[in-house]
């Protein structure tokens, strides 16, 4: 049964039978919220919200290597994958995926931060107070068993970046910690700089 978060929170990620997890799916999901306009106003341009992940060797981010996103779909060691870009959030569920093979992930690597960022939020005047029902969801992907899922609810005007959660390893077992910690970062670079 799933586990519903708040922020903060953590959990031990393990199969419903209590097995240890092999391979994690990491789904992100938002909707644009709906404005009014006048007649004659132009159609505003969507909101692009990028997921990326960020591979940790104690706690922080080596380099440019270890970010995985819409330029950079697959790790280098193969254990992470970005399951491409969706530049609407439009449509039901997750609009983008990040597999996680924790069975051949590296043991240098720590911990991995999930985080999102408006793409061009600055330029096109963008924000997170123009989306809603923004979630993080960790799945068993060898059974497509949701085991939790954060939903995000607080009001997040003027920010444009958000580090979700991480993923961090805890006496060989994996753990699952929700953040929710809005920024005001414009790309995922600037995010990234926080974890170097």
């Amino acid at each position: 049964m799933s586990v519903n978060l708040q922020k903060g929170q953590k959990v031990e990620l393990r199969k419903n039978n209590g097995g240890s997890l092999r391979r994690v799916m990491v789904g992100l999901g938002w909707d644009e919220v709906k404005q009014r306009r006048g007649f004659f106003a132009p159609k505003p341009e969507d909101i692009d919200c990028d997921a990326s992940a960020f591979l940790c060797v104690d706690g922080h981010l080596r380099g440019v290597q270890d970010v995985v996103y819409f330029g950079n779909l697959t790790h280098q060691c193969g254990a992470v994958r970005h399951m491409g870009d969706n530049l609407t959030g439009a449509g039901e569920g997750d609009d983008e995926q990040i597999l996680v093979d924790l069975s051949s992930l590296p043991d240098q690597f720590d911990k991995l931060v999930f985080v999102v960022n408006i793409y061009q939020a600055k330029q096109r005047k963008q924000h997170f107070g123009m989306v809603e029902n923004a979630f993080i969801r960790i799945c068993d992907a060898e059974t497509n068993q949701e085991l939790c899922k954060y939903n995000l609810s607080e009001n997040y005007d003027n920010m444009t970046a958000m580090v979700f959660g991480e993923l961090y390893r805890y006496k060989g077992e994996w753990k699952f910690s929700a953040i929710g910690q809005p920024t005001q970062d414009n790309s995922v670079g600037e995010l990234a700089n926080r974890f170097v």
